[in-house]
């Protein structure tokens, strides 16, 4: 068994640890810190007034108009968590999506208050199209999810539907979005249903899945640690964080010693659960979660003594939570989605850092980029349909599309809709940087997840892995 050290990664995604997000004290609607589905901190810093754009982004040859012209504005409803228990998240999609749009069209437009909900002002020009962008607040609530979606569509006459920050609540989103024949962009919820058992041909997404997580991940955690046990939330979510993780880290070597334990996303006790993981005598225990559990989960590993006998791994969390969680990992080399300091000679990424410090006085945070990369996809969707909103036209120029961003090249799988995207392996330097720069950069990967669409759609993946990467 390899020496034994504290190494404190967690993410999403989900919670992180893998999804896209967690529960954190909810910012105030005018300003949001920056961060995944990974523990949220118990206070956000507190907003201040948005500066007016600092410049106009220079249009470049791919985002220049080309002459589009469409017969109606085009209507885009963008729906996240901007007052709820996720809204430290959101508010990485709101700023990002809206700065994505005025990169992609190459202008400010007239924009409002991006985090008040019905300003109703989120307009901007490509050429001779109008572009409005709609926000509602679903504050990870299902039911407030499926009926902002519906007052979308059936008041406001949307075109296009983005989001949303939970992975729970974009299933709902799905159905709406294919019932009503409405492109969806996903982002940056993680779970691999919904381009896998969830998959309608309406939905696209610019946000990772649970697979490229833990393939990204399990490159480095083998290489460290022999044997994994691992826990869940009991939900689509967590089994499929679970899956991928067994999967991807067997197939680089590692060894689960014990059944993979689920708990209730609502648990506030986790003392069982930490009993049954020391028990295993893993070198480390393995966390996807999305949700305020995180910090229960946390606060029993160290009475119950897992902490001070395994290591916990999973992805690097966002720049406001680790600090709060990851002062013991100092040192560590881990996996992440995104950092605004790992993309190499990307002028779209230094745009993106720029104008967020400017805007609203923080850095790009986990999913700044998920955000701005649904924008970018939106507007170059619309280039290749010369401003046709419709399914039957957006769905084939989307399906193999690549396109730049602030990660790099983004590929649109045809098969089954994942974005194929770079992440990065990182070591932690320090967690007090004023600057957020915490890590050294290591290596670009860019994971590719097996198909998982269902059965009845198995031919849609042609030759790509189906199911799983072979280590199960």
């Amino acid at each position: 068994m390899k020496t034994l050290r504290t190494l404190v990664i967690g993410l999403l995604v989900g919670g992180l640890l893998l999804s896209a997000c967690a529960p954190a004290a909810t910012p105030q609607p005018t300003e949001k810190p920056a961060p995944t589905e990974a523990p949220a901190p118990t206070e956000a810093p507190a907003p201040t007034e948005a500066p007016a754009p600092t410049e106009a982004p220079a249009p470049t040859e791919e985002a220049a108009p080309m002459g589009l012209s469409c017969d109606e504005p085009i209507k885009v409803g963008l729906i996240t968590d901007a007052t709820g228990p996720l809204a430290i998240y959101g508010a990485h999609i709101i700023r990002s999506f809206m700065l994505g749009m005025e990169y992609a069209t190459g202008a400010p437009g007239s924009v409002g208050d991006v985090f008040t909900v019905d300003d109703g002002e989120n307009t901007f020009k490509l050429d001779n199209c109008e572009i409005t962008v709609y926000l509602g607040d679903d504050q990870t609530n299902p039911e407030l999810t499926t009926s902002i979606a519906r007052e979308f569509i059936d008041v406001k006459g949307v075109d296009v539907l983005v989001g949303t920050v939970s992975s729970g609540n974009t299933a709902s989103l799905q159905e709406i979005a294919a019932e009503n024949k409405i492109p969806l962009i996903v982002a940056p919820a993680a779970a691999n249903d919904i381009t896998g058992a969830n998959f309608n041909e309406y939905t696209f997404r610019t946000s990772r899945n649970n697979y490229q997580d833990a393939i990204n991940l399990c490159e480095y955690l083998p290489t460290v640690y022999d044997t994994f046990v691992q826990i869940a939330p009991d939900y689509s979510f967590g089994y499929g964080g679970a899956q991928a993780f067994r999967d991807a880290c067997t197939v680089n070597g590692g060894t689960f010693v014990a059944d993979d334990i689920f708990a209730p996303l609502d648990t506030t006790d986790f003392t069982p659960y930490m009993e049954q993981i020391l028990d295993s005598g893993a070198d480390a225990w393995i966390v996807t979660w999305a949700g305020g559990g995180f910090i229960s989960m946390m606060q029993a590993a160290v009475d119950v003594g897992v902490t001070e006998k395994m290591a916990l791994g999973a992805s690097f969390v966002d720049n406001v939570a680790l600090p709060a969680f990851f002062s013991n990992a100092i040192g560590s080399t881990s996996g992440i989605l995104y950092h605004y300091t790992a993309p190499q000679n990307n002028p779209i990424n230094d745009w993106l850092v720029k104008e967020d410090k400017a805007r609203y006085g923080v850095y790009p945070d986990l999913f700044d980029a998920d955000g701005m990369n649904a924008a970018i996809m939106l507007v170059e969707g619309l280039k290749a349909t010369n401003g046709d909103v419709s399914a039957d036209a957006l769905i084939p120029a989307w399906e193999g599309m690549t396109f730049d961003g602030p990660k790099g090249e983004i590929y649109i799988r045809p098969e089954d809709h994942v974005a194929i995207q770079d992440m990065y392996i990182v070591k932690l330097l320090n967690v007090d940087d004023p600057d957020a720069k915490y890590f050294e950069y290591i290596k670009t990967t860019r994971p590719e997840p097996p198909c998982l669409l269902p059965e009845s759609m198995k031919d849609r993946c042609g030759d790509l892995p189906y199911g799983s990467l072979g280590g199960q």
